[in-house]
């Protein structure tokens, strides 16, 4: 048999993973693209990007890459993102229906309006938000520097937090000032109650507590934490990315996990050996899982689907999102 017939037989049948896989990084060359994935998306989507984190990771991935083309696993506003810090760069969503509760949650025309009721105040918007919000703002934090963000505003000044009530709630309490806090949730966070997560402190007496802060067990658990009812020590209200270096370094062997369940591949990867619960198995973001290898593929192939911000609305919201990139 010839290399070239031995090569055919051997070869992955076409739409399978391994034939898309290869088809992707063949693309990728070909196009001089960058894959970036979210910590939320499917397994298959994570093995085959070249960078995968939270939302401030993925912002600072974008910013400092040298690819023509940015294929963005991750929701619409994350790729709005990179569109904004990257105008020179082809930019692409593989699925347009990839949104975002919590993002649609607040409109520009709304903050403009809370703005309106507020002369003079400092609004830090999360980056779950349109560029057009951003636009809005004057800072843009995620949740792992939301705390240094609030904490470089002087403290005489009056700020607006949008859109997360609860990322606003738990920044709030730390670092002891009185923000305005707008009414938005993300509906996959919103639904973890406090008792999700005690309620697994039974069979998992000795396991460590990683607890997003967009929960909306997140102000409940504060409190549980000085009345004892949490462990101290193991207990830690942290970002995604926050959870990953936790379970890289503590000694402990068993996490309980308070968010989307997506993050559970990319901890069992970097911390092998080690065991991860999820405190809600339903905890996931349809969004997020929008996008499929095939759709990584088509992405490549027709160059579907590029976002584009506006060039006046882009100029606005990059200075939001780098005075928060300067913060990191």
């Amino acid at each position: 048999m010839s290399a070239t017939s031995l090569a055919a037989t051997v070869s992955a049948p076409e739409g399978s993973v391994e034939w898309l896989v290869d088809q992707i990084r063949r693309l990728r060359e070909e196009r001089r693209a960058v894959i970036l994935a979210h910590n939320y998306q499917l397994p298959e989507v994570q093995d085959v990007a070249d960078f995968v984190g939270d939302s401030l990771g993925l912002a600072q991935a974008a910013a400092r890459t040298d690819a023509d083309v940015i294929v963005f696993c991750g929701v619409h506003f994350m790729a709005e993102t990179a569109a904004v810090l990257c105008p020179d760069k082809t930019v692409l969503l593989p699925d347009l229906e990839a949104g975002c509760s919590l993002a649609a949650t607040i409109t520009a025309d709304q903050l403009r309006a809370w703005k309106r009721e507020h002369p003079g105040a400092v609004v830090v918007a999360y980056v779950n938000t349109t560029a057009e919000v951003k636009a809005e703002s004057d800072l843009c934090c995620t949740s792992t520097n939301a705390v240094r963000v609030v904490e470089s505003i002087p403290e005489d000044r009056e700020i607006l937090f949008v859109p997360d009530f609860f990322l606003g709630s738990y920044v709030a309490r730390v670092t002891g000032r009185r923000l305005h806090l707008w009414m938005g949730e993300c509906h996959v966070h919103a639904g973890f109650t406090p008792e999700d997560v005690t309620g697994l402190l039974g069979t998992y007496p000795d396991a460590e507590l990683l607890i997003h802060p967009e929960c909306g067990c997140v102000t409940s658990c504060m409190v549980f934490l000085t009345t004892g009812d949490l462990p101290r020590d193991r207990t830690h209200i942290v970002s995604t990315e926050g959870m990953v270096r936790r379970a890289r370094t503590s000694r402990a062997s068993t996490f309980v996990v308070a968010t989307e369940t997506g993050i559970l591949h990319r901890m069992r990867k970097e911390a092998p050996g080690k065991t991860f619960v999820a405190v809600r198995e339903d905890a996931v973001c349809q969004y997020m899982k929008r996008i499929t290898l095939d759709k990584v593929y088509r992405s490549l192939r027709d160059g579907v689907f590029e976002v584009r911000v506006d060039p006046e609305v882009a100029s606005r919201a990059r200075t939001a999102i780098e005075r928060m990139l300067a913060l990191s």
